[in-house]
């Protein structure tokens, strides 16, 4: 008995853009990119232009990814940065700007494609204005800072018909795609519960605002870098023992202005795989209990936070769809979501925690007895019909225990996976032979898809990238609101909870709105 409910039903499928394309292509190409794009509706192998905002960090490796194409803008608020001496020399052609307005100003005709790699409270700021002027979009996770933002920028990119990707790169991995279609067609039955766990944070959290003011470098633009945010004064170093700073380049993330703490650094990563498999979309509660100290203006250095989801219905392509039938809907089960971040405090460790918020330890035995620990990230799905579960942040490779079995058998080497079909198309970047995607794999797939005008091909494109970064979103407002939250996912509103409003929709600084 298939341990799913499912049937046929009569839906239309995504809407097939290929006719649509072949004969409108040189007129949205004129309206989306101007002539550059004319030629290359005609020669597909022809480079794109791309801009990248925020070149340090994780903004170096994605500028990187997309190095095949032509790099014609670079910009950073810190022009005295190690990345700004790097990527300049790197990419010598590039025009650099420090303001990413006046970048979309000047060079907005010239510009195919604009990669996101900010602090997070800029992500939507930077990416509004370039899709404003019909710009493709590839930007950093989380896709945004707030519940509002995300679902912003989703109708932006569906009304626009524009082409997003945001960069979880798990996503471009042959694994976690085999893990989302095989749990999906029934792998281990209804899934009641699921646990994520973390090692983050690994920057400082649970801080009080530093008092007093250090003059601001010649070389970073600290209006700029606050953007939208309260303005505040600059402060640096204060003696921190590396050059992470007590707000830049990297430490941002634990304070609430700025950042997402743990769960923006690894829920649109680690959550990924359980919230495609499982078709999860809005939780009618949301509850998260702080470890240690909580604040308004940092996160706790440690979290434990339950999400719980209703029943749903999820569509999955028919292996041989036909003229009336095209999907197979499924039915899942009320489900709820455990997240685990941190730990106890503990000043003398890394993150000022211990690494102790793991899930119960009866439900790690299995992962005890195959690893010989609980690794310091993970997920894990309770099934009727058994577990899966993955050891690493990515979800990229998973490991298998059906009812019965003895211990966990890895997805490659698992017998009942036979049974399951390949449906959902894999990424041709990605390296074969292997489980992982990868950041290169990821952007090719967003640069490909710009240049078939397929923003379909994107398998995080923010349709489903938006609605995976409104549920980790729901965590922070939670432990910045002090208690449980009732949501009404259609009204974007807190029911019981009306203090949560400013960390569902930030209210910006003048002059810093979405575009």
């Amino acid at each position: 008995m298939h341990p799913l409910k499912s049937s046929e039903t009569t839906l239309l499928p995504p809407i097939d853009r290929r006719k649509f394309i072949k004969t409108t292509s040189l007129a949205a190409g004129a309206l989306a990119f101007g002539v550059p794009a004319l030629l290359r509706g005609q020669n597909l192998n022809s480079k794109l232009n791309i801009a990248c905002v925020g070149i340090g960090g994780k903004g170096r490796s994605d500028t990187d990814a997309c190095a095949g194409e032509n790099i014609v803008a670079l910009c950073d608020v810190d022009s005295g940065s190690d990345a700004y001496e790097t990527q300049t020399k790197k990419y010598p052609s590039a025009k650099f700007f420090k303001d990413f307005r006046q970048m979309l100003d000047q060079m907005g005709n010239q510009i195919d494609g604009v990669n996101v790699s900010t602090p997070d409270h800029m992500h939507a700021i930077v990416a509004s204005a370039a899709m404003k002027r019909n710009k493709a979009v590839f930007v950093q996770k989380p896709l945004t800072q707030t519940i509002y933002e995300a679902r912003y920028l989703r109708k932006m990119a569906h009304d626009k018909k524009l082409v997003t990707q945001m960069g979880n790169q798990g996503s471009a991995a042959d694994g976690l795609r085999r893990g989302v279609e095989t749990i999906q067609d029934g792998l281990i039955g209804q899934v009641h519960e699921v646990h994520v766990w973390t090692n983050r944070p690994i920057w400082p959290q649970a801080m009080e605002r530093p008092t007093g003011e250090d003059p601001v470098p010649a070389t970073l633009e600290w209006d700029t870098w606050i953007g939208p945010a309260p303005m505040r004064p600059y402060v640096g170093n204060r003696g921190a023992e590396d050059k992470n700073g007590i707000y830049n380049p990297f430490n941002w993330r634990g304070w609430q202005d700025f950042g997402c703490g743990a769960l923006g650094d690894m829920a649109c990563h680690t959550v990924n795989l359980p919230f495609r498999a499982l078709d999860l979309d809005y939780p009618t509660e949301v509850e998260a209990t702080p470890f240690g100290q909580m604040n308004k203006e940092s996160y706790p250095v440690g979290s434990k936070i339950r999400f719980a989801f209703p029943k749903r219905k999820g569509h999955v392509p028919l292996d041989h769809p036909h003229l009336f039938h095209h999907y197979r809907k499924v039915e899942h089960d009320a489900m709820t979501l455990w997240w685990y971040d941190g730990g106890q405090p503990d000043p003398a460790l890394r993150g000022g925690h211990d690494l102790t918020n793991k899930p119960p330890v009866e439900l790690t035995a299995d992962i005890v007895a195959l690893l010989g620990e609980v690794p310091p990230s993970g997920c894990l799905l309770v099934g009727e019909g058994g577990t899966v579960f993955s050891p690493d942040d990515y979800g990229t490779s998973f490991f298998v225990k059906l009812k019965g079995e003895e211990k966990f058998v890895h997805f490659l080497k698992h017998p009942a996976m036979a049974q399951y079909p390949e449906r959902i198309p894999r990424n041709p970047f990605a390296k074969k032979g292997s489980t992982g995607g990868g950041v290169a794999a990821h952007a090719q797939e967003w640069l490909t898809a710009i240049k078939e005008n397929k923003p379909e091909n994107c398998y995080s494109r923010f349709d489903i990238a938006a609605r995976l970064t409104e549920i980790m979103l729901l965590g922070c407002v939670s432990l910045r609101a002090g208690q449980k939250i009732e949501w009404d996912g259609h009204k974007m509103v807190a029911k019981n909870c009306p203090q949560a409003a400013p960390f569902i929709r930030r209210p910006d600084r003048s002059g810093w709105a979405l575009s």
